[in-house]
């Protein structure tokens, strides 16, 4: 059956190319009415923005890892150099997530963009995950901080056994850690975000044409 067509798009055809990227928001969508994301939430495959205005962590650790997604261009996956930022527990002021999908049939791109934490309640998380390709803070702040640790003896959350198996992340391999890390002004991109609990006040999904600053968040 022909995809049913309204102002020139097939719908059909539009939704299958979105589905990777709204999947996760709708399960956001379905677990906010227990009022939190139990067991495991995690957005990979394709790069994407993150901001907050404030970020404090407890428990924090961050060592080097691989990971793999697609680019705009739509090439195979590629092996990505991260850093990953782990905490036991952390509080998120103003987070804003942001990933933009092209949509070939139009020659245009859609960017979905997420935002929570932003009307005097915070963002929480435990075990969370943060593959980091790049990163900018105003300020941050560590507390009894231990440079150059070895990657299996840290006392933060430990690397994702799945990451040992696959062997993109080394037991031995340098790392960082401290008991308390507070970020300001962060704006970074990154390939994956994972949380045992990732707890969102105030969830906005919003999807629009086009990309950038003014579309994403930053």
């Amino acid at each position: 059956m022909e995809s049913q067509v309204r102002g020139g798009t097939r719908w059909k055809r539009f939704a299958v190319v979105m589905v990777p990227s709204v999947a996760a928001t709708a399960a956001i969508g379905v677990a906010l009415a227990q009022g939190a994301l139990a067991a495991s939430f995690s957005v990979s495959g394709q790069e994407f923005k993150v901001r907050a205005g404030l970020l404090e962590g407890e428990g924090f650790t961050q060592y080097g890892s691989l990971d793999t997604g697609k680019s705009l261009d739509g090439k195979e996956d590629q092996a990505h150099p991260v850093a990953v930022s782990a905490f036991k527990s952390a509080k998120i002021t103003n987070m804003c997530q942001s990933v933009v999908t092209p949509i070939p049939f139009l020659h245009k791109n859609v960017t979905l963009t997420l935002t929570a934490g932003d009307k005097g309640k915070k963002v929480e998380a435990t075990d969370l995950y943060i593959d980091v390709a790049n990163l900018d803070a105003k300020e941050a702040v560590f507390g009894n901080m231990d440079i150059g640790v070895a990657a299996g003896s840290v006392k933060g959350p430990k690397p994702h056994a799945e990451e040992y198996q696959k062997g993109t992340a080394s037991p031995y391999g340098f790392a960082q850690q401290a008991d308390t890390a507070t970020l300001t002004d962060v704006r970074q991109t990154a390939w994956a975000t994972t949380a045992g609990t990732f707890k969102l006040a105030n969830l906005h999904m919003g999807l629009q044409f086009g990309q950038g600053e003014g579309v994403e968040c930053y």
